[in-house]
């Protein structure tokens, strides 16, 4: 079984050109699309062009790997189905949607069919969803409800640019799939260069023609990234509960009360009355920001207690 890996990004943000530094000898493109690649030297790849039928698309992957490519990728992988959906946008009933899907996934599942030191990569469009979470563009619900589309991959990337330069992000950020196993990139954000991206894979999985961990660790250096993870927040009260902070805050303010009524009988010295001034400051406590309830902690306090039932003799 080939090794799988989905980039993800916006158009723009550096997919295709990512491909720039493969070696044409080992790699080959499919290109449903046919637009050029942007990068100089990219018609030295064996490439099929302007196809979206999975049967021909799988064809040809089985084809370039029995030429003895290592490298497939799949370019804007996302026209795989939007090419189709526009032919047939005229078309009512779900058949069409039943039909995009099955072709879409055997362009997946066909590299348990290709050889394990074979690496195939899907680039292709992401979107944000209402929750936030950015994730891989699909057309319809089909594949989103019926299947997890980076559930099918152990690795999956995702584009990014800052102040010019084009990364890998390699981890995931809280608000999108990425991930990638665990100890494969040391760094948050990397080049964009998918060739170190496939030396790193094949480094960490031990394949036959893998360079060495010197070799490796030598080009982590060049291609570690400038972006490091974000650092979120926590909301208030951190992971207390609304209850939880009333309570401590509360036991706060009991502590200061007492703390200045103390305070006021040391500078009193049994003394009915005693000047403002001499009385010794009591620092005031700072109460942490109580949280909203969640809808459970609220329904908590109205919900009806269950009876217990005692059994009679």
């Amino acid at each position: 079984m080939a090794e799988k890996i989905l980039i993800m990004g916006e158009s723009g943000t550096g997919k295709s050109t990512s491909i720039r530094n493969c070696d044409p000898k080992t790699t080959a493109i499919v290109n449903p699309v046919g637009k050029p690649l942007p990068f100089r030297g990219s018609k030295k790849f064996v490439t099929l062009n302007g196809e979206t039928d999975s049967d021909k698309i799988c064809d040809f992957m089985r084809d370039q790997a029995s030429a003895g490519k290592k490298i497939i990728i799949v370019d804007d992988f996302q026209y795989i189905l939007a090419i189709p959906y526009m032919d047939r946008i005229k078309e009512t009933g779900w058949d069409k949607y039943n039909d995009f899907g099955s072709n879409y996934f055997k362009i997946i599942d066909i590299c348990k069919e290709l050889p394990e030191d074979v690496c195939v990569y899907y680039l292709t469009h992401c979107e944000t969803l209402e929750s936030g979470l950015t994730t891989v563009k699909l057309i319809g619900k089909l594949l989103r409800e019926k299947i997890t589309i980076e559930g099918l991959f152990t690795i999956v990337l995702k584009t990014s640019v800052s102040e010019g330069k084009y990364y890998f992000f390699t981890q995931n950020s809280g608000k999108d799939t990425v991930k990638s196993p665990l100890g494969m990139f040391d760094s948050f954000s990397i080049d964009n260069d998918l060739a170190y991206v496939d030396a790193k894979i094949r480094n960490y999985y031990e394949f036959n023609d893998a360079k060495s961990d010197d070799q490796i660790k030598a080009m982590d250096q060049d291609k570690a990234g400038e972006v490091e993870k974000p650092e979120f927040r926590r909301r208030r009260g951190g992971n207390k509960t609304h209850d939880e902070v009333v309570e401590e805050n509360n036991k706060k303010i009991a502590e200061y009360v007492q703390a200045e009524a103390n305070a006021v009988a040391k500078a009193a010295d049994g003394n009915d009355e005693v000047p403002f001034d001499e009385v010794e400051p009591v620092e005031v406590p700072k109460l942490e920001s109580v949280p909203r309830r969640t809808i459970n902690e609220a329904f908590d306090d109205v919900k009806p207690k269950r009876r217990i039932r005692r059994n009679r003799e």
